[in-house]
C-alpha cells in the first residue's frame, strides 16, 4: 500500500476512490484491490484507522497502542491485506475531501492537503465509495460550554491520539453503548469515573432478545466493559442525565436528574456530583455532507437520524456511487467491516457475494437498528434548557433567542431560525446545533440531517483562492453537483 501525499499526480485516474480510511474504507479497499481494482484511499487523518482505530502520534512513541482498542487484531489483518496488494492501493493521508463531482464513470474527487490544508489536490475515478463515518450527537444543557465539558467520543479520541485524560475525575453521561466503552477506557487509564449516567433505559433491550442472541459477541463486549466498571467501583445510573454543569474557569460539578420515558427531568430528583471533567454524548449520527450534496437518497433510522439508502451490494441511489460503514447507519466496527467487504466485492464485479457475509450483515444491521431504537433521544430533553443556554456555540445563540424566533417572529423551521438568529451559521455549519435548533422549532424529525436543511457544495472550509484555481471542467452527470 503506497502511503504518500505525493504518490499520485493531479488528476491521476483510478478505478475506485474510497473516501474514508476507517474500518469500512479499509475493508472496501482491500476487498476491491484483491480482485484487481486500482484504488485511491483518501482520509483526512495522518494514519489509517478512522475514529475507531485512532492511534497515538508517532512522536509519542506509544509502546502498546493496542491496549486502547477492541478488535485490534481485525485492524492489523486489514492492514496486512492492504500491504499484500500495495501495488494497487494508494493511501492518501492528510487529504480532506471537500467535494466530489462528475458521474457516469468519470468522477472527480477534490481534496485539501499540505500544511494548514492550503494545497489543492484532485484525482479522477470511475467509481466512488463513501465511508465517511459518523460524528457525535450533542444535546445542549446549561453550562455545556465550560472548559472540561467534552464529547464522550472526544474524550476517547484524546486518550487514543494524545494519551491524555480530559480530567482526573470524569463523569460520563449521555446515551448509547459508547458510554460504557469510554468509561472503561478512562478508568483503565487512571481516571476516576464517579458514575455513568445513561439517559435511556436498558430494559427495552429485552424486546430484542432474538437479535441479542444472534449477536452474542456484543453481549460479551458489554459484559467486559461492565466488569471493568465494576472492578473500579463505577456506578451505572439509567434514566439519568446531566441537566447542568457548574464552574467558573472550568467545570467543577454537575447536576444530575432522573428522567421519565420522554427524557423529561423528574421533579425532586436532582443531585450534584463534583468532577473536573464531563464526557457527554448522545450517540452517533452518520456524516453525510458529501453524499447528500451528490444527491444520494437517505432513509430514516430508528433514532431519527438519516443514513444513506443502499441496496444489497451497498450501491447508493446514484449510479457509480457506493457506501459502507456508519454512513449507511451507525452499527459499530464489525458491521462497518462487513459492509466494506461486500461493497469492495461488488465494485470489483463479484456479483455473487458469499452467503456468510450477507447473513452477517443482516444480523449486525438488526442489532444496529435495535440499538438506535433503544437510545433514541426523547422529545422532553429540551426541558433541560434555560433561556440563557447557548444552543449554537459558534454564534452564541441562546435557547431564548431561538424560542423568540419561533413564538414572536413566526419561524416554523430550522432554516428560518437560522436566518433570524444565525444559529447554524458558524464553523460547524449546524453539525452540532442542528438537531437542537430543529427540536426547539418543533420539527417532527428534528434529529434528521435532511429535515429541510439545504445541502452544501463544500463539506469542509476551502480558501477562496483555491476555489478560483480549482479545475471545474470535470465531467458531470444529470443530478450531480458541479
Amino acid at each position: 500500500m503506497t502511503n504518500s501525499a505525493d504518490a499520485a499526480g493531479d488528476h491521476e485516474s483510478y478505478d475506485l476512490a474510497v473516501v474514508g480510511a476507517g474500518p469500512a474504507g479499509l475493508a472496501a479497499a482491500a476487498s476491491a484491490a484483491e480482485h484487481g481494482v486500482r484504488v485511491a484511499l483518501l482520509d483526512g487523518a495522518p494514519q489509517p484507522g478512522g475514529q475507531f482505530y485512532r492511534q497515538p502520534a508517532a512522536e509519542l512513541r506509544a509502546e502498546r497502542p493496542q491496549a486502547l482498542h477492541h478488535h485490534w487484531s481485525a485492524f492489523q489483518h486489514l492492514l496486512a491485506r492492504l500491504d499484500a496488494v500495495r501495488e494497487r492501493v494508494t493511501l492518501l493521508s492528510d487529504h480532506h475531501v471537500w467535494s466530489v463531482t462528475g458521474g457516469s464513470g468519470a468522477f472527480a474527487v477534490h481534496a485539501l492537503t499540505g500544511p494548514d490544508q492550503r494545497q489543492a489536490r484532485s484525482l479522477t475515478a470511475r467509481q466512488v465509495l463513501f465511508a465517511t463515518g459518523a460524528h457525535e450527537r450533542q444535546l445542549p444543557f446549561p453550562g455545556w460550554t465550560l472548559p472540561g465539558v467534552v464529547g464522550a467520543g472526544g474524550a476517547q479520541a484524546m486518550l487514543k491520539a494524545g494519551l491524555v485524560l480530559p480530567g482526573r475525575r470524569v463523569l460520563v453521561a449521555g446515551s448509547g453503548p459508547l458510554l460504557l466503552a469510554v468509561a472503561a477506557s478512562l478508568t483503565a487509564a487512571g481516571a476516576t469515573v464517579p458514575l455513568v449516567a445513561e439517559a435511556a433505559g436498558y430494559l427495552g433491550y429485552a424486546r430484542g432478545a432474538r437479535v441479542l442472541a444472534a449477536n452474542a459477541g456484543k453481549l460479551v463486549e458489554g459484559a467486559q466493559h461492565g466488569a471493568t466498571l465494576l472492578r473500579h467501583g463505577v456506578r451505572l445510573r439509567p434514566r439519568t442525565a446531566v441537566v447542568a454543569a457548574h464552574g467558573t474557569d472550568r467545570v467543577e460539578a454537575v447536576t444530575l436528574a432522573r428522567l421519565d420515558a420522554a427524557w423529561r427531568p423528574l421533579s425532586g430528583t436532582q443531585w450534584r456530583v463534583p468532577c473536573d471533567a464531563v464526557a457527554v454524548g448522545h450517540g452517533l449520527v452518520p456524516q453525510l455532507e458529501l453524499p447528500l450534496e451528490f444527491g444520494c437518497h437517505t432513509r430514516r433510522l430508528p433514532d431519527g437520524s438519516a443514513a444513506l439508502v443502499v441496496d444489497a451490494a451497498q450501491r447508493t441511489t446514484v449510479p457509480g456511487v457506493w457506501a459502507a460503514g456508519e454512513s449507511t447507519g451507525v452499527g459499530g466496527v464489525q458491521l462497518a467491516i462487513t459492509e466494506g467487504e461486500l461493497a469492495g466485492l461488488a465494485v470489483a464485479g463479484q456479483n455473487t457475494a458469499p452467503r456468510s457475509l450477507l447473513r452477517r450483515r443482516s444480523r449486525q444491521r438488526a442489532f444496529a437498528d435495535l440499538m438506535a431504537a433503544r437510545h433514541a433521544p426523547g422529545s422532553g430533553w429540551t426541558q433541560w434548557l434555560d433561556d440563557a443556554t447557548e444552543v449554537c456555540r459558534c454564534e452564541e445563540v441562546t435557547a431564548r433567542q431561538v424560542r423568540d424566533a419561533v413564538a414572536e417572529l413566526g419561524a416554523a423551521d430550522q432554516r428560518t431560525v437560522k436566518l433570524l438568529t444565525r444559529a447554524g451559521m458558524g464553523w460547524c455549519q449546524a453539525r452540532m446545533c442542528g438537531p437542537a435548533v430543529a427540536r426547539l422549532c418543533g420539527a417532527p424529525n428534528a434529529d434528521r440531517h435532511d429535515d429541510g436543511a439545504p445541502t452544501r457544495p463544500l463539506s469542509t472550509p476551502v480558501p477562496l483562492g483555491l476555489l478560483a484555481e480549482c479545475d471545474t471542467n470535470a465531467p458531470s452527470s444529470e443530478g450531480a453537483p458541479r
